[in-house]
């Protein structure tokens, strides 16, 4: 029999090894569509580009802002020393898992971001998850956000997407689409898990409390088992009302009428085996606190359901900008409130209580949706490296305030501040992906915390609580095992860089290895560097680091090791060999990308492999699934050029087993 050849039209795409299909609807033609945002770009963005007169995706908007002047000699001390407690200190975090930092995606973009069905899975996705099961044994994602209240789960759609928006039926001030999906995409998901480790948080939705569709807890429980822990209950009920989703009275012991609705419905559903996996309050803190809901007796009333408690918040909002809505605010102005500690601690002081509460009753508080910014973010701010050091600072201040996890959001081609963005559909064949700044923030996270899930923080507050430089002591099964170091200062001159010396009440060992995250100031964009390495510039990664590590070995003496940080960077400080972590969660996983030319047409992909994948139908069953033209390139230094991309698996496919 002849080997099957294989041809993708969307860069780095997955033909899933057939863990578990699912019958796709046979499609009669082939077209290239462009939902909102994914429009062709009139040029592409260039650090020359007038920012201006951009009128392009604003994941790529050029827009470069003016980092804030150093505050000098009279507001920063530069040489300071930090005396750490060598095993665990009162007042640490309680023990944290290293999948602490995960994502929320919106479900209207799982399509674009995850796959485009259950048999082709993006490879960059893959690579990026990868490098964070690398470093922490597992990766934590929330499919979900405003789409999925309204969403409706069917059996096919008529085109046999996974996906399909409603343009029509847009409601919400962010203009959210009705949509409907087909359980391909929840294959889609425990395919993904059974090649990385990835946990799956889902929501039902919660539009209609007359008739709930409890299709996605029903489906969801049968087809991703484990890999499901939890189902959302209302995204942001706080809300609702404001939005014009409830009658203006609504309040929190409404919620808590129709949650036990919902609970009421699952009980006498046969098809939902697991009916404690519920997810909630997850308000805004915007018309209520969670101390209203907590003052309801929510959490005793259904604590038999709540796998865990929730709320979301974001710092402030760009929603005059993007959708009229609200109060202007000027992203310059803004930019230096995301550029100090003092950011995090603001943000995360309200839930204190609450994070506390959920402790006093045995459950888990998470931070379900957060990012830089609601309506998309801010160009300039959310894409930038301070959006880098900002989001790492955020997450260790929620870790050291006793959150049990904390999911950054991420959505389409019109938003400023994702982790990730695949190109736009129309130019998948010649361009990769671009990684933010905020996907940086979790892949040293993931490092700082490590696989161990005893982890435990400690919020330093150095250098007489200097918000320009604050640190974090790590303890690994109780003991210290690493520190991480922040200098928030913009200065090439030098003049602002941090001589930091470290010793411990147990002493230092004879030398540390030391790791930066680090760019040329808090403006810049694209081309962040983690030891050296970096996902590039916008359109230039396939989700693996490229470059030469540089991990730094500082030799220590009398008990001090002084550790140099220059400004701007964030400082990974190993505390001897056994404390290092980026290949402790699991073993180095790569899924590749090969780009072949036009004139080869298609690549032999062995039978076996795609044996039990229908991921190559098409018009006339198997063969090529799109092309490519002729003299298309690839925005990536040091990468081959035009073609259509045949991927394989570099490493065996290990099935189940995850813990």
């Amino acid at each position: 029999m002849k080997a099957p050849t294989l041809g993708l039209s969307a860069l780095g795409l997955l033909p899933s090894l057939g863990i578990l299909t699912f019958p796709l609807a046979s499609l009669a033609t082939v077209s290239i569509y462009y939902p909102p945002g994914q429009i062709p770009l009139g040029a592409t963005p260039t650090g020359t580009a007038g920012a201006a007169n951009y009128t392009g995706a604003a994941a790529y908007n050029p827009t470069v802002l003016q980092a804030p002047a150093p505050p000098g000699a009279g507001g920063l001390t530069t040489a300071f020393g930090v005396q750490m407690g060598g095993s665990v200190v009162p007042g640490a975090s309680i023990a944290q898992m290293g999948s602490f930092f995960g994502f929320s995606i919106e479900m209207s973009v799982v399509n674009q971001v995850l796959g485009k069905n259950a048999s082709v899975l993006q490879v960059p996705f893959l690579n990026l998850m990868a490098n964070l099961q690398q470093r922490a044994g597992r990766v934590t994602i929330r499919v979900g956000g405003n789409t999925q209240e309204t969403a409706t789960l069917v059996d096919s759609t008529p085109d046999g997407r996974i996906l399909e928006k409603d343009l029509n039926g847009v409601s919400n001030p962010t203009q959210t689409p009705p949509l409907i999906f087909t359980p391909e995409l929840l294959y889609m998901l425990r395919n993904m898990s059974s090649l990385i480790n990835i946990r799956w948080h889902l929501g039902i939705p919660f539009n209609d409390t007359s008739a709930f569709r409890l299709g996605v807890a029903e489906q969801g429980q049968a087809i991703l088992g484990d890999y499901l822990i939890g189902l959302q209950v209302g995204n942001e009920p706080d809300l609702y009302a404001a939005h014009f989703h409830r009658p203006p009275t609504y309040g929190p012991f409404d919620y808590f009428g129709e949650f036990g609705q919902l609970v009421g419905a699952m009980a006498g559903d046969a098809h939902v085996v697991n009916r404690g996996l519920l997810v909630g309050p997850n308000v805004a803190t915007g018309a209520w606190t969670p101390e209203m809901v907590w003052d309801t007796g929510f959490v005793d009333a259904y604590s038999q359901n709540l796998a865990f408690l929730a709320v979301e918040h974001y710092p402030t909002d760009n929603c005059f900008a993007q959708f009229g809505i609200g109060t202007f605010n000027d992203p310059q102005l803004t930019f230096p409130n995301f550029l100090n500690h003092t950011s995090g601690q603001l943000i995360t002081a309200p839930y204190l209580n609450s994070t506390a509460f959920a402790q006093s009753k045995g459950k888990q508080l998470l931070m379900f949706e957060t990012n830089t910014a609601s309506c998309g973010g801010f160009a300039g701010i959310s894409d930038s490296f301070g959006a880098a050091l900002w989001g790492l600072d955020y997450a260790m201040q929620m870790a050291y305030a006793n959150f049990s996890g904390a999911l950054f959001h991420v959505g389409g081609q019109n938003v400023f501040y994702n982790p990730f963005t695949p190109p736009p559909t129309n130019q998948s064949t010649f361009r990769q992906w671009t990684v933010g700044p905020i996907y940086y923030s979790a892949l040293v996270m993931a490092e700082a915390l490590g696989p161990t899930n005893t982890t435990q923080i400690f919020d330093l507050l150095p250098n007489n609580a200097n918000i320009f430089t604050p640190a974090y002591a790590i303890y690994e099964r109780g003991l210290l095992t690493r520190a991480l170091l922040f200098n928030y200062v913009s200065d090439s001159t030098g003049a602002s860089d941090l001589t930091v010396a470290l010793t411990s009440t147990t002493g230092m060992p004879d030398s540390v290895k030391v790791k930066y995250l680090r760019a040329g100031s808090v403006s810049q964009k694209g081309n962040i560097t983690w030891a050296g390495q970096t996902f590039g510039e916008n359109f230039e990664s396939d989700g693996r680091l490229v470059g030469t590590e540089d991990i730094q070995t500082v030799q220590c003496s009398g008990g001090t090791c002084t550790i140099s940080v220059p400004a701007p960077c964030a400082a990974l400080v190993f505390f001897g060999d056994g404390a290092m972590t980026e290949t402790e969660g699991a073993g180095v996983r790569t899924f590749s990308t090969t780009v072949v030319t036009r004139t080869d047409g298609t690549a032999t992909v062995d039978p076996t492999v795609l044996a039990t994948s229908n991921g190559h139908g098409g018009t006339n069953g198997p063969g090529e699934l799109g092309s490519t033209s002729r003299g298309s390139f690839s925005a990536a230094k040091g990468r081959a050029g035009a073609g259509v991309v045949v991927v394989g698996l570099v490493v065996g496919l290990v099935v189940g087993g995850w813990v």
